[in-house]
Parts: C-alpha cells; structure tokens; sequence
C-alpha cells in the first residue's frame, strides 16, 4: 500500500465521520421540532433519492475526471447541505442535498481503489475502507450523540470569539459547524490523492446516451453469474444495514427506555463489530472463496431476532462510573440488559462485516472487468440505494402504523436470513448449471 491509498484512507475516514455525526445530529433537530417519529427513517430515504435518482450519471461523471477531484466537489455539496440545515432549511431537504453529494462521492471512493491497486489486494483494501469507515462510524455516532447531550453542548456553546458574532447560538447550529469542519478536513486530504494516470472518458452531454449505457451495464452485471449473487447480498446488506441504525434506536428507547445519546452507543458496537468482521474477512478470505461466506449472512438474520428476549433480563447492575469530558461530568450506568445488547449488536456487526467486505471486493473487481470502476460502483449504488430506499420506506410505514418494534424485529430479522438463503440457493444452481456446460464441453471435443 502506498502513500496515495493512505490519503484516500484519510478522506474516507473524515468523509464518513462527518456523515454519521450528521445523522445524529439531524435526528436530534426533527427530535426538537417534534415532528413524527415516522420522519426519522426518512432521513435515510431522502439521503439515498440521489444514487437512485442519478446513478446513470453519477458514474460517468466519476470516469470523466480524476477521482480525487470529484470527491473533493462531493464534500463541498455535502457542506452546502450542512449549511442549508444551519439556515433553518428543513431536514429531509437539507438531508437529501447530502446525499447528492454522497452519490457523486461513492463511486469515486470505490472506483480509485481498483485504479490505484492490483486486484489480489482488493479484499485487503475493502477492509481498509470498511475498517475505517466503521472507525469513522463509531466516532461519528460517538461525536453526534456527546455534542446533542446538553451538558456538553452548553460547555461548547460557552466558548465564543472575541469581537465576532457567529451566529453560533443553539445546539444544533454549534452541532453543524463542528460537522462542516470536519467535511472541511476530508476535503483537504481529497488536494493531496495522487493522480492514477488511468485515461479517463468525456463526459457524454446526451442524458439518454447516459441513461442507456447505465441500463447496459445494469443488465450486464445482473446476467453475469458472479456478479448477480454478490450484488444480491450487497444489495440485501446495505439496506438490512440501514433500516437496522433506525430499529436500534427505537428498540433502545421503546425496549431498553435509553434515550438517542446512550443509543448511539450501541450503535458503535454495532460498528465495531463490523469493523471486527472486516478484519477477520482480509485475514481468512480471498477473492477467489468469497462465497463461502454466504451461510454468514443467513446466520446474521437469525442473531438480529434474538434482540426481542433481551428486555426480558433482570435489570441486575453491573458497572457504574462517573467521568468527565469537555468539563462536564458524565454518569455511566451499565445494566445487565444494556450490557446483553452491546453484546449482541457486537456479534451481529462481526457476522455482516465477514460476510460484506469479500462480496464488496468481488464486486468491484468483477465490475471493474466488465465495465470499468466509475461505471460498475454507480451500478452497485443504484440497486444497495434502492434497497435502502424501500427498506427504510417500509420500516417507516411499520411505525407510523404503531407495530410493536420486537414484531418489526422478528420480521425484519427473518427477512435477512430468507433473503440470504434465496442468494445462497441461487449460486448453488449456478454452479451446477456451470458443470454441466463444462461436462457438455467434455463430450463434444
């Protein structure tokens, strides 16, 4: 790995830091604007129109420039978005500018990794990204649930510039600026990424050209037999992955009776296992047995349904601590139930992340033969972003139709290992359909 992986390591690690303490943040903001609590997964609805919207030109315009300039004008979108939150701009607009950065950014992200590095680093280098990226999220969750807490965010409201009025006077616009600063840092890595040398394509100015090439390459990676099953399991992990932030703090407040700060929490364990996952995949996984991990995904489904019997633990006290950050004092309490769940969501992060980061890196390089990286990403973006748009849509009908959050759960859960085994199924039959070609071939030569 050389000097320019490891800036791109840097944007992508900023990038996402500043995404998931948005998150947070925008929450927080419909939270005070006592909208419903219906509008929350909306959020993730708005933030993915963009790659659904914009995928036939998302990757044309990620191949037509180096990639390190279309992720820096991606984070300067995603700072305008910022900035429209701070001017009182609805969330879910504000949020859905985000993510037309967001969607301009992906593709570049992936597709300079398949420029810059060999193909048999590829699954290490995904677990460079998840890794990172599942630092990031640990962090942002951490960062976005500790500045909403009031006693810290009063701490930070006090500072203040001599002779100069920033306008900086509620929680949420303080919440934002620290947000946009860190955009700001990714942005200033994104300066210093080298150059690929890879030739890149003109922009076609012809939305239908645009809109045409996208559906071949759409249609060629679904009709490849590799290519289908591991855009089958992407595409089910991102939206399962989205829908479970949102079941994770409404089953950590309906269920544990914790409020949005300590859900983040759980959230990053969440991460953290990811994270675990990641590493355990670069460490036992190569491109070439990367659907063996296929039973990994059923069994994730299967773990997700066992939160339901967590509320029903004695609340026997385990760890109690008082610390202080930023200068204020922070109470922990840690309970047997609390505890269980850190656990679990643990456990259920390692298991998506040994499964995903190998299916992403077959991916790419499957896609990156075939159509080429900017191209290929985009693809994956439209259908993982569709995936969560229904997904999260759906979830949001659940609760605005008041459904117990453990039957959400309990559907939710069997779904994911459904689905998987529906995949797993798929590339069994491809396989045979592949051996008896290959046995077909035998006897005629």
């Amino acid at each position: 790995m050389n000097l320019g992986f490891f800036l791109i390591m840097a944007a992508q690690f900023f990038s996402a830091l500043a995404d998931n303490a948005l998150l947070i943040t925008a929450i927080a903001i419909l939270r005070d604007m006592h909208a419903p609590a219906g509008y929350e997964p909306l959020l993730k609805t708005f933030f993915t129109i963009s790659f659904v919207v914009l995928a036939a030109f998302v990757g044309a315009f990620a191949d037509s420039m180096p990639k390190w300039r279309v992720m820096l004008i991606s984070n300067s979108i995603k700072v305008v978005g910022c900035g429209l939150l701070f001017f009182d701009v609805h969330p879910l607009a504000a949020y859905a500018v985000v993510g037309l950065g967001a969607a301009a950014y992906s593709p570049a992200k992936y597709g300079i990794l398949t420029e810059l590095l060999p193909h048999r680093l590829l699954v290490v280098a995904n677990a460079w990204v998840e890794g990172l990226t599942v630092v990031a999220i640990i962090l942002g969750f951490a960062l976005g649930g500790a500045i909403i807490n009031p006693e810290i965010a009063s701490t930070l409201l006090s500072f203040d510039f001599p002779l100069i009025d920033t306008g900086i006077n509620t929680i949420a616009k303080m919440n934002l600026t620290v947000v946009a600063l860190i955009y700001l840092a990714a942005a200033i890595f994104n300066l210093y990424i080298p150059d690929t040398g890879v030739d890149h394509k003109p922009l076609r100015k012809s939305p239908t050209y645009l809109v045409h090439e996208f559906w071949h390459c759409l249609v060629l990676l679904w009709r490849d037999k590799l290519g289908q099953v591991t855009l089958g399991v992407t595409t089910l992990f991102w939206g399962a992955g989205a829908t479970l932030q949102f079941i994770v703090i409404d089953w950590a407040q309906q269920a544990l009776g914790v409020d949005l700060t300590v859900a983040t929490w759980l959230l990053g364990m969440f991460a953290v296992g990811v994270a675990v996952g990641a590493v355990l995949a670069a460490r036992l996984i190569t491109l070439r047995n990367t659907v063996k991990v296929l039973p990994v995904g059923i069994a994730m489904g299967l773990v997700v349904i066992t939160m339901i019997f967590v509320p029903k633990l004695p609340e026997i006290q385990l760890f109690e601590h008082s610390l202080t950050l930023f200068g204020s004092p922070i109470f922990v309490n840690l309970g047997l139930r609390m505890g269980v769940s850190l656990f679990l969501l643990l456990i259920i992060g390692t298991l998506a992340g040994f499964f995903v980061v190998p299916m992403n890196a077959l991916l790419q390089h499957r896609g990156h033969v075939l159509m080429g990286a900017g191209h290929s990403i985009a693809v994956q973006n439209f259908n993982e972003n569709l995936s969560i748009l229904i997904m999260t849509g759906v979830y949001s009908l659940l609760i605005g139709a008041n459904l117990p959050i453990n039957w959400v759960i309990f559907m939710f859960g069997l779904f994911v290992a459904g689905a998987m085994y529906a995949v797993k199924r798929l590339h069994q039959a491809n396989q045979r359909k592949n051996d008896e070609l290959s046995l077909l071939d035998d006897v005629v030569h």
